[in-house]
């Protein structure tokens, strides 16, 4: 079985003088590693590939076969660590909630932490008609949020056509 622990150091290691940054490592059986990165300004195929070489040095395959994938989480992936959620403040997100929940709107802020952590507060900027008393018309009103990642189901990009 494929050392993750080692595996980690080895793509932290990678990134290291980049602007990168890990966001996961899945290992199914069978040793298919799977190892998603990020950045603020994207992923590219070079730095893939730089990663999987850097991978492949420590990793022997005569000595342990595995199947090996290296790319960026994808749009519609869900956020996973802080740096994704850092990276999208301003972007639309869908977030579904652990109660059943299905919010849209504006990922406004993310609390202070490292950018490794996968418990993050944010703030979630929605909008929603209201209907003042004795109004005739409702009016756009912004509501603000609090919320948890440990409390949702998934948090993620909202891709619009």
């Amino acid at each position: 079985m494929i050392d993750k622990l080692l595996l980690q150091q080895t793509v932290e290691q990678a990134l290291a003088d980049s602007d990168l940054y890990l966001v996961d490592i899945n290992i199914a059986p069978g040793n298919n590693i799977c190892v998603e990165i990020d950045s603020a300004a994207g992923v590219d195929i070079d730095s893939c590939a730089r990663i999987t070489r850097a991978i492949e040095e420590v990793f022997d395959r005569e000595v342990e076969d595995y199947e090996l994938e290296v790319g960026s989480a994808g749009l519609t992936s869900p956020f996973k660590i802080r740096a994704q959620y850092e990276k999208n403040i301003g972007n639309d997100i869908e977030v579904l909630t652990r109660d059943g929940r299905k919010l849209r709107g504006v990922l406004s802020a993310v609390a202070e932490g490292a950018p490794a952590d996968r418990d993050v507060e944010f703030t979630l900027t929605t909008t929603a008609k209201v209907k003042a008393p004795g109004a005739k018309r409702p009016e756009l009103v912004e509501q603000q949020t609090q919320l948890n990642s440990k409390d949702c189901k998934y948090v993620r990009y909202d891709l619009k056509f």
